[in-house]
Formats: structure tokens, sequence, C-alpha cells
């Protein structure tokens, strides 16, 4: 036989339990983000952002680095260029980025895919932003 302090103990520990439950999983889904950002302002320390560009000249696509849920940054040497896609958690480092283009230029309207390392598969689709060019 229950007791009214247990009738009343179990419904305060279930919502208990399942607010601890929510707030874990709030905490740990946005790890991803607040890491690239981290990154991101790591990379980007000490130089000052430019005027945002549509298109940027990219030659070599080893410079390109995906930046977790976060950003597409190309290396220019002297020059870094941050472009924030439209909805950045399908950014994923372990991606690889298949970009549709023409020309030696990068340009936010190029068709950009990524495909899964291992296996191959395509995972998604990213629609960059505007570049930023950092020096």
């Amino acid at each position: 036989m229950k007791t009214p302090d247990t009738k009343r103990a179990l419904p305060i520990a279930a919502a208990v339990l399942t607010l601890g439950l929510t707030t874990a999983c709030a905490t740990t889904g946005g790890s991803a983000a607040l890491d690239g950002e981290a990154r991101l302002a790591e990379m980007v320390q000490g130089k000052t952002a430019g005027e945002p560009q549509s298109c940027i000249p990219a030659l070599l696509d080893n410079r390109l680095t995906v930046i977790d849920e976060t950003a597409v940054v190309y290396d220019a040497g002297n020059t870094i260029y941050v472009a924030r896609p439209e909805n950045p958690r399908s950014l994923d480092e372990q991606d690889i980025l298949v970009i549709e283009r023409s020309g030696g230029q990068l340009c936010k309207q190029d068709i950009v895919r990524t495909v899964d390392r291992n296996f191959g598969f395509t995972t998604g689709a990213v629609f960059l932003g505007d570049f930023v060019p950092y020096r």
C-alpha cells in the first residue's frame, strides 16, 4: 500500500527527471556549434573583417576548411574568407564538400553538396552566404 507521501513523490521525481534530460539534450546539442565558433574565432584572431563578397578567387580546393556547424573558410594566404551557410547545422567536418562551379572563383550561388567521407553517399546540400574577408 502506498502512502500519501509516495504518491506525491513519484510525479515530482518524474518531472525532475524530465527536466534534467531536456537540459542535458539542449546542452549537448549545441556543443559542436560552440566549438566551431571558438575555432573560427581563433582563426580570425587579430584580423579585421572587410566588406562581404559574393565571389572570391579560389583556385586551390585544398585551402577550403569546413568548421563543424559553423562556416566554410578559404585560406588565401594573407586573407581568410569566411562563408556562413543558411543552415550551419548541415556542415560536418567528417563530410567532403563537392562544389559545382565554373571558372576559378568560388561563389555563394555555387551548388555545394556534402558527401560522407567513408561511404561516398550524399548527406545534404549547403547554401553558402557571402564571403567575409579577414585581413
